[in-house]
């Protein structure tokens, strides 16, 4: 296993779903509705204000990436007053081109590509559960170089487009999380990773995830008593150690199921268990069907 953020991306296999090149000129305003699922914004050139409902607007500029874990309604425009164009992302399509607002005529203001995420892997909501529910990363050069590379693919695309773009949202992805600062981020792995005393035990949890480990192996890494780390491992992860270890534990196992099409005593030995039939029980009471089923049919319909 890798570090956390890494395993999390590998898990979530993420792959962009569509994006379009969305363009203004003069003043322009859209209005879109609740998407409900992850999606990006990259800043191609230009300017331009983005206001999430419950958030205060922010302006976009070149070179910025903008991550919403599960897009709530959202309206982006020019800086001026203009009548508003109202899309729901879950009807218009994407994918079709260039999206061109205000002015039709001459080359526009602001460039930028919009897009949705696809997860082959994990639950999405995996992302809602370690991030806020507005990343914006501005004035990163490494960020900024990966904004460019996904913009060349998109132009200009090339034989293994599908290919580079997958892995390119991946680091997009890692890079925001990394951008996220531990304050800013809601109880979960992001802000665990940055506390200073919490992280070296979350890194172990995650590299020796077979290990039989106890509150008080944890609480030494972490230089804290058992008692002091119980608790603020609780409070700024969100849930308690082995709660956690079970959680992450569940997560792995069901991408080795259904994605890896591992037996399920195989898998029950990868994620630590010692028994098929305690592994069974502990993945159906916190998954609520059994391993074979799961792996067989995919998630229970909510």
């Amino acid at each position: 296993m890798g570090d956390p953020l890494t395993e999390v991306v590998r898990l979530l296999k993420p792959r962009a779903v569509f994006a379009n090149l969305i363009s203004g000129k003069g003043d322009w305003a859209v209005r879109y509705a609740e998407y409900g699922q992850p999606s990006f914004c990259i800043m191609l050139e230009g300017h331009c204000l983005l206001a999430v409902d419950g958030h205060e607007p922010v302006t976009l500029s070149v070179g910025d990436f903008v991550l919403l874990p599960s897009t709530p309604p959202f309206t982006l425009s020019s800086f001026g007053p203009a009548p508003m164009v109202h899309i729901d992302p879950k009807v218009v399509p994407g994918g079709e081109g260039e999206r061109r607002h205000g002015d039709m005529a001459g080359e526009p203001d602001m460039r930028s590509l919009g897009g949705a995420f696809l997860f082959d892997g994990a639950d999405p909501k995996l992302l809602v559960t370690l991030l806020p529910q507005v990343v914006h990363v501005k004035g990163s050069q490494r960020l900024a170089q990966l904004v460019r590379m996904v913009g060349d693919e998109y132009e200009d695309p090339r034989p293994g487009k599908e290919l580079v773009l997958s892995h390119l949202i991946g680091v997009l992805l890692i890079e925001a999380m990394r951008w996220t600062t531990a304050g800013a981020a809601p109880p979960g792995l992001l802000r665990g990773l940055g506390d200073t005393r919490l992280a070296p035990a979350l890194e172990q949890m995650h590299a020796d995830v077979t290990r039989a480990w106890t509150v008080a192996q944890l609480a030494e890494i972490a230089a804290l008593s058992r008692s002091a780390f119980f608790n603020r491992f609780t409070r700024t992860v969100g849930a308690p150690p082995m709660d956690y270890l079970l959680r992450w534990r569940m997560e792995i196992a069901k991408s080795l199921l259904r994605h890896e099409r591992m037996a399920v005593a195989t898998v029950s030995e990868r994620v630590g268990y010692g028994s098929t039939s305690t592994f069974s029980v502990a993945f159906t009471r916190h998954v609520g069907q059994s391993p074979s089923r799961y792996a067989r049919d995919g998630p229970p319909v909510a």
